[in-house]
């Protein structure tokens, strides 16, 4: 029941093993060399692993000769071996670390990668901290499974010689241990299927707790404001139980594979040394041979043992590079027909009997059309729902259409170069976002090699740079994490600054409805204006200046237009956008005052 009350994303995907082991095999190709040096390490640390009960069993073998001593130089042989197997496990480890970091490195790189190639409809379904687990803690489980892939290597090698060693000793017990070897590995082989279930739904688990903790620290202020930190911090108590319970029996499943493979090898080892005492007596097998197998089989049992669980633990990176994997391999909804370059933009957007819903089976704009001209400002207004957001979104091309077309300067939107035609959006969002860093940085977002002296002159442009003067380092002010040191109106200026640096054909603003001063927000209009008049822009307008200002007011209602025109012929025709203003805007006119409250009816006394 635990299990099941975890939330798997729909772009989830079940590889094959054979499917999973050739993706990780084209990460690891770039390391060819290292995987040579690898392998022949860790032949020369099994050779020699297998070569010292040899050794041993040579000078237990001399004490069949009475007055015999263990002679020096086997001695000084078997130091030598293990110095050697220390020198080679480190070689080893050492490589192999750089090739894994690397392989992870690669991961880590491609899964952030898509992560940002995904449209916004991806973004706006998933949570961002289940998105950071498998950036994250996904890619570093693979990392551990692969070291465990390397000692598995190892230990192949070290099985093969040693049965080639026990053959030599005595064939007939050497068959009894090999009897038992399938019986082993059939053991390992019914965990795997519970272990990358267990695994998976580990992975899952943790990746609740990451969203959980992302989405709390993001809205604490929010949580603190209406003191519901108590409720909060419960809620994480539940996510972070549940994940325990899930995790402590995830241990329990992948702990009993030791045991259990120790039970049967326990029987093995029981059934080696009876009859191997009866082929001692029987078969008359010295001293040295009975000691050196018994030296080989404990030798031999835990590199097969090993052999064994690193099957079921392997499945931990299994499931873990499937969920990067699913990452990396989801499809995005937006998709672009062609990449016809885009040099120029002159701003001629033509929406054609567009058709467009989210996932969830909406219909927001049925069959909707528009044209804006060039160098043009249009204010889209309307009730929450209408599809402004919408129009405003599809322009970006953050969302995919569902019918008609869309284009720009005549050409079909999806056959643009995508990154080329957003590099000539100017787009700021409804709550804007700032970057940690300081103003001058956040600014300088749109043109990376924008100097200081540009952005300065840039600032002085709006209201003369009396903003900055509320700033306590100016231009170098740190705006915190997503800009909390500063106002919202602060904020939206950065914003805009940032758009007008970049110098957009195609200006979209979905605007702040927060509450802002008079003195900041004609600092705001003076920035807008700055914007408008070089640019085609589409504007969701929340404040009658801004809808003022715009060349034509398009209304809106259920996805459709009802209504356009400039606002005094709009205000005259007393329609829809009527009920707008005196809904939304009448109370920001200069002229607003409040109608006077009745008085009170005296009754007859």
């Amino acid at each position: 029941m635990i299990f099941n009350n975890l939330d798997v994303e729909a772009y989830d995907r079940e590889y094959e093993d054979r499917e999973l082991v050739r993706r990780v095999a084209a990460y690891a190709a770039p390391h060819r060399a290292r995987l040579v040096i690898i392998a022949l390490s860790v032949l020369l640390i099994s050779g020699l692993s297998a070569g010292v009960p040899l050794l041993l069993a040579a000078g237990v073998g001399r004490f069949d000769t009475p007055g015999a001593t263990f002679p020096a130089m086997l001695v000084a042989g078997v130091f030598v071996a293990w110095i050697l197997i220390w020198l080679g496990n480190y070689l080893r480890r050492r490589l192999t670390t750089r090739a894994i970091g690397d392989m992870v490195l690669s991961l880590r790189r491609d899964s952030f990668s898509a992560t940002m190639r995904h449209d916004l409809a991806f973004h706006d379904r998933y949570a961002a901290g289940r998105i950071v687990s498998r950036i994250t803690s996904d890619t570093q489980d693979f990392g551990q499974s692969v070291a465990l892939v390397a000692e598995l290597i190892g230990q192949v090698i070290e099985v093969v010689i040693l049965a080639v060693v026990l053959l030599r000793i005595s064939p007939r017990l050497t068959l009894i241990v090999l009897v038992w070897g399938p019986v082993v590995i059939a053991a390992a082989a019914g965990f795997r299927i519970l272990a990358r279930y267990v695994t998976r739904q580990g992975a899952r688990a943790q990746a609740d707790v990451n969203a959980k903790i992302l989405e709390t620290v993001g809205g604490i202020a929010v949580a603190k404001n209406f003191r519901r930190e108590s409720t909060v911090y419960d809620e994480f108590l539940d996510v972070n139980a549940t994940a325990y319970a899930i995790n402590v029996r995830r241990g329990f499943a992948l702990a009993t594979v030791f045991p259990a493979l120790n039970l049967l090898m326990g029987f093995g080892t029981g059934s080696v040394v009876y009859f191997g005492a009866l082929s001692t007596i029987d078969a008359g097998i010295t001293v040295a041979a009975w000691f050196l197998f018994l030296q080989s089989l404990e030798r031999f049992w835990f590199p097969l043992m090993n052999l064994s669980a690193f099957w079921s633990q392997v499945q931990v990176g299994f499931a873990a590079i499937e969920r990067v994997f699913a990452l990396i391999d989801h499809e995005s909804s937006v998709v672009q027909t062609g990449s016809e370059s885009v040099e120029r933009i002159n701003g001629d957007i033509r929406f054609e009997s567009v058709r467009f819903g989210y996932g969830d089976g909406t219909q927001v704009l049925p069959e909707f059309s528009l044209h804006v001209k060039p160098g043009e400002s249009v204010a889209l207004v309307g009730h929450t729902g209408a599809g402004k957001s919408s129009i405003a979104r599809l322009v970006a091309r953050f969302y995919e259409f569902q019918g008609g077309e869309i284009l720009i300067d005549g050409r079909d939107i999806r056959s643009l170069d995508l990154g080329a035609y957003r590099r000539r959006l100017g787009v700021v969002p409804q709550t804007p976002f700032l970057f940690s860093g300081s103003v001058a940085d956040n600014i300088r977002y749109a043109r990376r090699d924008a100097s200081d002296a540009e952005i300065m002159a840039l600032a002085q442009t709006v209201g003369d740079g009396e903003w900055l003067a509320a700033l306590p380092e100016g231009l170098a002010t740190d705006v915190g994490e997503r800009g909390s040191s500063l106002s919202m109106g602060q904020r939206q200026l950065v914003a805009l600054l940032r758009v007008l640096l970049q110098k957009p054909a195609i200006f979209v603003l979905d605007e702040a409805t927060a509450s802002i001063d008079p003195f900041t927000e004609a600092q705001i209009q003076e920035a807008l204006l700055l914007i408008l008049k070089d640019s085609t822009a589409l504007v969701i307008a929340h404040r009658l200046s801004t809808v003022r200002a715009a060349d034509r007011i398009v209304v809106l209602d259920g996805g459709r237009i009802i209504e356009e025109g400039d606002h005094m012929a709009l205000m005259s025709a007393g329609g829809h956008y009527r009920e707008l203003y005196d809904t939304y805007f009448r109370h920001q006119a200069l002229d607003y005052r409040p109608k006077p409250k009745p008085e009170p009816v005296q009754e007859p006394a």
